[in-house]
């Protein structure tokens, strides 16, 4: 435990007085020094401390190269402050009204918060499988998160950054990527049914086998290559932000992209294998589709006709997310030996996904008129029989940045 202390400082250049001194042995012999209860979590510059001084005051540490201590109650100031053995010398000013002071039954609820969730990681790390530990963006979940915040960044600098300039087009970019999008989406496809099929996996209710089975590790890295490419979606955004398409950039289109990343992150860290093909499956064929729809409408007018399909896309989609729950309830009623915490977790997503792909649906193509001519869209790009337009005006000749 470490003892505070305080006491008066003598005035530059006069001797304190000999009755002070004898009162100030006599004030320290009765009342006891104040005392700071100090965990091996805390930072003694962010506890309170508990004064059983005069005033019975409270006083509060506020920073360690700058420490700052309120008194509540009146006291004569004092500018000497020792802390456990180290000496503050930093001015004491008295409390105003505007201060707020932290109760101490709330600081020790966020040191125990804090101590609790360092403790539960650490923990949900020895069961973490091992076979994917040193596998690239899998040791910390630092790059993750750190790839999700400067995304979130970027969607806010980015419509800054553009505001005043003219926006980009990138066919033949959009072009290269929707179409590298879907080969990379019918490989994770194609090595999850080879895989899970070489392995014997059921449909209905798959434990997880952390053993270096070929076909289990085959999986493992199926689902290594998912997790991936939902950090490489993040491209999506940027696209519409360079072309300036920022209706696009919608909160479903957000709360998709940045949640599936760190999401997927966790299952592969956890449970990279068992029943989380089942959704990384159906998921990764869907975007083939969905990539391959808007790589053709990025060619051109010149298919419009054929992409026709655009909203089956999303009725898809939407069933998708009701299997995804009766697939996860089926092996919580059966009791299949899959991690509960993950059904469950997939059973409130993919509700989320209900609601907001209903809502979009719903705005889309049934509140709105339906356009006569149809027009398609790539990743933002609307195009039509007499050339690229954008939010419904024809593009004026030379306007826009090209490839």
């Amino acid at each position: 435990m470490a003892r505070v202390r305080m006491r008066s400082a003598a005035q530059p250049g006069r001797e304190p007085h000999r009755h002070t001194q004898s009162a100030q042995r006599r004030t320290r012999a009765v009342k006891p020094s104040p005392h700071v209860l100090l965990s091996r979590y805390s930072h003694p510059a962010c506890l309170p401390i508990e004064s059983q001084s005069d005033f019975n005051s409270r006083l509060y540490l506020r920073g360690r190269s700058s420490p700052d201590v309120l008194i509540d109650a009146g006291s004569e100031a004092t500018n000497f402050l020792e802390v456990g053995g180290a000496s503050f010398h930093q001015p004491i000013r008295m409390r105003s009204s505007g201060d707020k002071l932290l109760s101490p039954g709330a600081m020790e609820t966020a040191v125990h918060l804090m101590n609790d969730s360092l403790e539960f990681y650490k923990w949900s790390l020895t069961i973490a499988d091992k076979r994917v530990e040193k596998w690239p963006m899998m040791s910390s979940p630092l790059p993750t998160l750190g790839i999700s915040v400067l995304y979130l960044v970027f969607l806010w600098a980015g419509p800054l950054y553009m505001k005043s300039r003219e926006p980009f087009q990138l066919r033949k970019t959009l072009i290269i990527y929707n179409f590298s999008m879907v080969l990379l989406n019918f490989y994770i496809c194609k090595e999850l049914l080879l895989g899970s099929r070489a392995a014997g996996y059921s449909y209905l209710c798959q434990p997880v086998n952390y053993s270096n089975d070929v076909n289990e590790v085959r999986i493992a890295s199926a689902l290594w290559w998912y997790y991936i490419s939902k950090g490489v979606e993040f491209l999506d955004t940027v696209f519409f932000i360079m072309r300036k398409k920022f209706n696009q950039v919608s909160f479903l289109h957000v709360y998709h992209h940045c949640t599936m990343f760190i999401l997927w992150w966790i299952g592969i860290k956890w449970v990279p294998g068992g029943q989380s093909f089942f959704g990384a499956t159906i998921n990764s064929g869907i975007h083939v589709l969905m990539y391959g729809y808007y790589g053709l409408a990025a060619i051109g007018p010149k298919i419009q006709k054929y992409l026709w399909w655009k909203k089956y896309l999303t009725i898809i989609q939407m069933i998708q997310f009701h299997v995804t729950i009766g697939h996860a309830a089926h092996s919580l009623y059966t009791g299949c030996p899959f991690p509960a915490w993950m059904q469950w977790a997939l059973i409130g997503y993919a509700v989320t996904f209900i609601v907001l792909f209903a809502n979009f649906y719903y705005q889309t193509y049934r509140r709105q008129p339906r356009h006569k001519s149809g027009k398609p869209v790539a990743n933002g790009i609307s195009t039509a029989t007499n050339g690229t337009t954008e939010n419904g005006k024809k593009q004026k000749k030379g306007k826009g940045k090209y490839d």
